[in-house]
């Protein structure tokens, strides 16, 4: 991988152990710690790069007829540039941690709901894919932005792409 390279990453997601999203990031949790979203930092931000999007999605997803159809778990949209990660729990606290994190929203994953969902049973070794978007404008989306209005939204101003991807 090249130093350059615009990468996201998460100290939770252990590589080495084959890239396991943490239980306690899953709704098969323990006790009080379950459902949390994971710790996220990104690296080498393309230099063009005015604002951040996130989204995060089941790509194993079936739906009723066997198709298989990505369902969206998570949708984090203006993030600012200076903001270099996202710390574990962010969802849900963006305005109690302050700071350039209130300036982030989460908009609707496929649960219709504005934080994140994590996976659960039957979706044992499905891959999760968190997609980090370096755009070119400040573009600002308000807590009703959906993927797919997001993706309309941004085609054309993506300077960079950041990939992780984790199994449950």
């Amino acid at each position: 991988m090249a130093s350059n390279e615009f990468i996201l990453v998460s100290p939770a997601i252990d590589k080495e152990g084959g890239g396991k999203l943490p239980r306690y990031c899953t709704q098969e949790g323990l006790g009080t710690k379950w459902d949390i979203s994971p710790p996220l930092e990104w690296h080498n931000l393309p230099p063009k790069t005015k604002s951040l999007a996130l989204v995060v999605q089941n790509i194993n997803a079936m739906d009723p007829t066997g198709r298989m159809v990505p369902f969206t778990h998570w949708v984090v949209v203006n993030i600012p540039v200076t903001v270099k990660g996202l710390p574990e729990g962010l969802s849900g606290k963006e305005e109690e941690l302050g700071g350039e994190y209130s300036r982030i929203e989460e908009g609707l994953n496929d649960w219709n709901v504005h934080v994140w969902r994590g996976p659960k049973m039957p979706n044992y070794g499905d891959r999760f894919e968190f997609k980090l978007y370096a755009l070119d404008y400040d573009m600002h989306f308000d807590n009703q932005v959906t993927k797919q209005k997001l993706l309309e939204a941004i085609a054309g101003h993506v300077v960079g792409e950041a990939v992780l991807t984790a199994t449950f």
